[in-house]
């Protein structure tokens, strides 16, 4: 089995697809990121993100880079201005996301747009099981991965000034839109099952319509952790946030419990002693989640994991385009395309249980 935390864990070298001129950057923040200074040293993330992100190391402390990937892009993906939008609204409301720095939009600095953010110094757990810690710890942090969900599911966009950042209602229509989209124009192979979620999914919408800020990939290594106490310190990867259904975003996370190993290295927590660990069961996590936002339950769970199975198969499957294009930034991206037909499965089979 793939070990996931050694994967990617920590820093390597620039790939030189992904190489950018590190004295032009310099001078760049030394213009625009307040008590900036050298000397600047760069490398890449291993993490299996699809914008290129980078440590900064510099006289003045660590920073992180994120950036577009260069190279022939699908219209709307890899939006790092919308990154950065939200999580300078969201770090200004005291949320955990890192410190905004800087945007830029000039294509001259380093070949594509990107912003620049703090770094945050916690832990990144990559396994679902939290494996080396006590179950009450495991629990602890379980509870307030959820809870800072319900926070951001509670906030007040419009309030935080990011009524123009989606157009609430009609959420899952245009979601499923939008995937089908992307993944017709990245479509590598016929995948039956997709086909089949493309024309169920639009014929069996939810009556509930309700917006918030949505993250839009809201998993626990897009988390760090405290170093030592179970508390959400920062949530990372903005890309697909936007103004959508809460719900949409929340059973995206609960697919932490359904997924089976799919041979793509990321190991749900189906079949696993939750109880023996310490982790929540679905219902009680969902309980939990529910009473924090103030729902009496989610009747719509099986449209909701039909949809998000799909939908992840959709985004995998733009990582396999992007492979075939030559732009993918993860080195494991290659494997991508193996999902596809697993997950869309998944997402079929909870169509049929659907009412």
């Amino acid at each position: 089995m793939v070990d996931r935390q050694a994967q990617n864990t920590g820093t390597r070298e620039v790939r030189e697809a992904n190489r950018i001129d590190e004295a032009r950057l310099a001078e760049y923040l030394t213009s625009h990121v307040e008590s900036f200074s050298g000397p600047l040293t760069v490398e890449e993330f291993k993490g299996g993100q699809s914008n290129p992100t980078y440590l900064l190391t510099a006289g003045s402390g660590r920073y992180v880079l994120r950036r577009k990937p260069p190279g022939k892009l699908l219209k709307s993906a890899h939006a790092v201005d919308r990154e950065f939008r939200v999580i300078s609204a969201l770090y200004g409301a005291g949320f955990p996301v890192p410190r905004p720095y800087v945007l830029c939009e000039d294509d001259d600095i380093v070949g594509t747009s990107f912003y620049v953010m703090e770094f945050v110094d916690g832990r990144i757990f990559w396994s679902l099981d939290l494996p080396g810690l006590e179950p009450d710890e495991r629990a602890a942090i379980y509870d307030n991965v959820n809870a800072t969900m319900a926070q951001l599911h509670n906030a007040d966009y419009k309030a935080l000034g990011l009524e123009g950042f989606g157009a609430p209602g009609n959420y899952f229509e245009r979601q499923i839109s939008r995937w089908t989209r992307q993944y017709r124009a990245s479509e590598t192979s016929t995948v039956e099952a997709m086909d089949r979620l493309i024309e169920w999914l639009p014929e069996n919408l939810p009556t509930d319509d309700s917006a918030s800020i949505v993250h839009g990939d809201y998993r626990l290594d897009n988390m760090v952790l405290h170093p030592t106490e179970p508390k959400v310190i920062a949530v990372l990867d903005w890309e697909l946030s936007t103004i959508g259904h809460p719900l949409a975003d929340f059973t995206y996370h609960l697919m932490a419990w359904q997924m089976p190993e799919i041979g793509i290295g990321s190991v749900g927590l189906a079949d696993k002693p939750l109880a023996e660990l310490g982790i929540p069961s679905t219902d009680a996590y969902t309980a939990l989640y529910c009473e924090r936002t103030g729902r009496d339950g989610i009747p719509d769970m099986n449209f909701c994991a039909a949809y998000n199975f799909f939908r992840l198969a959709a985004i995998l499957q733009g990582i396999a385009g992007r492979v075939r294009d030559g732009t993918a930034a993860s080195a494991h991206a290659s494997q991508a395309v193996k999902a596809v037909q697993p997950l869309a499965d998944l997402g079929w089979n909870y169509a049929s249980k659907h009412g």
